[in-house]
């Protein structure tokens, strides 16, 4: 009897689990599907407002960085005042922020609503957060988590496309904003009765964890946005934090700041239609999720700079390439299935190679810096292909700087291994 009660108990807290890492998933999908709006907005916004593209790429740029620079500090709160607080006061400001924009009438009301406030409050319910969830909930297959984690902030921000490009039609704005607030407001309610804040609220231990297992070090405790400074100040004297911050910036850099952004507009500039060139996104976010969970499987077994050099180098080699393609429906998706195998796998082992090099304590926040320089190369693609393509009239030159830096990633994670090798050498 005492035995089925013991394997009933462990059932309840293996469902609960699962159920806590279904609503982190949707959390995120649902805040990268909010910073990817930007992208389907500016045609419309365009078309009823006249503004330029280079003034609706600031705004998105704004998103993009603050999206990316709230990490750290979210992972600091959400040590002290709790991950599911911090989750609820995101999603309650990117539903507010949001929804205030049905008033705006001139470009900084957009910048201010969907740039400051939005990027704010998606920032607290970013990939730090599933950074955040792993470690407090797993013990084991952090890798293979972190990756169905990490590509929901993929699939949000690529799947629904197609949906908000549809809602979009004859430049129709509106029902797009409409339809992104009330997806923030539905979770949280849902993030509020399903998330507990610790294994030990819902009677259970990590996943994975053996019962005399030594209890996981408590947190340190900071009511202030200090921890997560004071952590910064720490990492930064380490080359290792700096590699990680460069490589991310790469990979914003070439995913949601120039794909994400701007392929829907490139490929108009090539005849296809945008709700055809929002479906090449939902289907790069399709991918996603099998490529990244893939890394992540991958990241539990074998060595993470080598899979950073193959994902970068890839990635740049694919940018480079696709300028120069027909832009029919072939070579199109040819295209969005290998870009969304490659899309964020990049984050399994940056997260790992955190949580080596720093702890599992620290690393969340850690992570959430190297997150900031992910949205410094994607704030900055945003905004500098738009500008490029005002200037020049082609998207062409923004394109190819991209896939040139991939190449360059991918050459100086090789270079760290190669020198790593010979230490390791010399050391015997």
């Amino acid at each position: 009897m005492s035995r089925m009660l013991h394997r009933t108990g462990i059932v309840s807290s293996r469902v609960h689990i699962v159920l806590i890492v279904g609503v982190t998933f949707f959390a995120l999908l649902v805040s990268a599907g909010l910073r990817a709006t930007p992208g389907v907005l500016m045609m419309p916004l365009q078309l009823n407002f006249g503004w330029d593209r280079a003034t609706i790429s600031f705004a998105a740029a704004i998103g993009i960085f603050l999206y990316g620079l709230v990490g750290p500090f979210a992972a600091a709160f959400m040590m002290s005042f709790g991950i599911r607080r911090t989750m609820l006061a995101g999603l309650m400001l990117m539903a507010v922020s949001t929804f205030a924009s049905l008033w705006m009438r001139v470009p900084w009301q957009y910048v201010l609503s969907w740039g400051v406030m939005s990027g704010i409050g998606s920032g607290a319910v970013a990939s730090v957060l599933g950074a955040a969830v792993v470690n407090r909930w797993f013990a084991t297959r952090q890798g293979l988590i972190m990756g169905l984690l990490s590509a929901s902030t993929a699939t949000g921000s690529l799947i629904f496309l197609p949906f908000l490009a549809w809602l979009s039609n004859q430049g129709a704005w509106r029902p797009v904003v409409m339809a992104v607030s009330l997806a923030c407001l539905i979770l949280v309610p849902i993030v509020a009765l399903v998330l507990p804040e610790h294994p030990g609220d819902i009677g259970t231990r990590r996943f994975g964890e053996r019962p005399d297992s030594a209890p996981p070090a408590s947190p340190k405790q900071a009511r202030t946005a200090g921890l997560a400074i004071s952590v910064l100040l720490s990492a930064a004297r380490r080359p290792v934090f700096w590699l990680l911050f460069g490589t991310f910036f790469v990979c914003g850099l070439t995913t949601n700041g120039l794909v994400g952004t701007h392929m829907i507009a490139f490929c108009g500039d090539h005849g296809v239609a945008p709700v055809a060139a929002a479906g090449l996104l939902s289907t790069m976010g399709f991918f996603d999720l099998f490529g990244t969970t893939a890394s992540g499987w991958l990241t539990d077994r074998y060595n993470p700079r080598v899979l950073l050099i193959v994902y970068y180098g890839l990635r740049g080699l694919s940018l480079m390439a696709l300028p120069f393609l027909s832009f029919d429906t072939m070579s199109l998706g040819v295209f969005a299935v290998f870009y969304g195998l490659d899309w964020i796998a990049t984050v399994p082992p940056t997260v790992k190679l955190a949580n080596e090099a720093f702890g599992e304590q620290e690393a969340p926040i850690v992570f959430g810096w190297i997150q900031t320089g992910h949205q410094l190369g994607a704030a900055f693609a945003a905004f500098g292909a738009g500008v490029i393509r005002e200037q020049s009239g082609t998207y062409l030159p923004a394109f190819l700087a991209a896939g040139v830096m991939g190449v360059i990633a991918a050459g100086v994670l090789l270079l760290t291994l190669r020198q790593g090798q010979a230490a390791k050498l010399q050391a015997a």
